[in-house]
């Protein structure tokens, strides 16, 4: 367990066969355990449907960027090729598994407390279940990101070429990950909808058109003093966190 939370460098830069593999069986067992949990509360068919698909999601994402990760790793100057690039980020997933997978005995007796689906305070306890779940899958989330840039740091040969592999490899996760996190939908079962491993017709449109819409939506009925309060308050925010940033940075620098 210790092995998979804190891989060691060496395991990055063996990249084996058996190492992949036991890296991935551990983020699919991970996942699906906790998958079960998060469809549970709509029905136990909806959990057995995300306990696949969940880590079924992972595996398409890296499966379909596999290729796109290792060339840039090697662009980018990491110096990690196709099967090392594939450990590193199965190694980020596999920790963000561990942890959704240890959560998931908490998760489920949430489900079981939680209003039932078809009682009247079912949309409510939906919208809760969906705001509780999230949060703990960014937190994992971050938590692997974290683990990953501190491998690329300890391998790469500068902070600048594993910032920009990190970010790079982010950038093109998070693109495939949500398309097919639409694609393979319903994760948490709305109470409204009948019970089904796809959405019908799951091709059909797109994760960022779908947002896309929504923005319209909500920017049109928003007042436009508001949203001008707001694109201030998020201008603001973003020149003190950059300060911030920089000023952090000059100490470690000047130190």
């Amino acid at each position: 367990m210790r092995e998979f939370l804190n891989p060691p460098i060496e395991t990055l830069k063996r990249a084996s066969r058996r190492d992949l593999a036991r890296t991935g069986l551990v983020t699919a067992l991970g996942f699906a355990l906790y998958g079960l949990t998060v469809g549970f509360w709509r029905s136990p068919v909806m959990g057995l449907y995300v306990a696949i698909k969940m880590p079924l999601l992972i595996a398409c994402t890296l499966g379909c960027n596999g290729m796109l990760n290792g060339m840039l790793g090697l662009l980018l100057g990491s110096g990690l090729g196709f099967r090392q690039s594939l450990q590193a980020l199965l190694g980020a997933f596999a920790i963000s598994g561990l942890i959704l997978g240890s959560v998931a005995p908490v998760t489920f007796f949430l489900a079981l407390n939680a209003p039932p689906p078809d009682s009247p305070e079912a949309s409510s306890a939906h919208a809760g279940y969906l705001l509780a779940h999230t949060s703990l899958i960014a937190v994992a989330g971050a938590i692997g990101v974290i683990r990953l840039g501190q491998l690329l740091r300890e391998h790469c040969t500068s902070r600048h070429v594993a910032i920009a592999t990190l970010l790079a490899w982010l950038g093109g996760n998070a693109f495939i990950g949500a398309q097919f996190s639409w694609i393979f939908r319903p994760f948490f079962g709305s109470p409204s909808l009948e019970v089904a491993f796809l959405r019908p017709n799951p091709m059909r449109g797109s994760f960022y058109e779908a947002v896309l819409a929504s923005a319209r939506k909500s920017y049109a009925s928003l007042d436009p003093g508001a949203f001008a309060v707001t694109c201030m308050i998020a201008v603001v925010t973003g020149t003190l966190l950059l300060a911030r940033i920089h000023h952090h940075r000059t100490r470690i620098q000047t130190s």
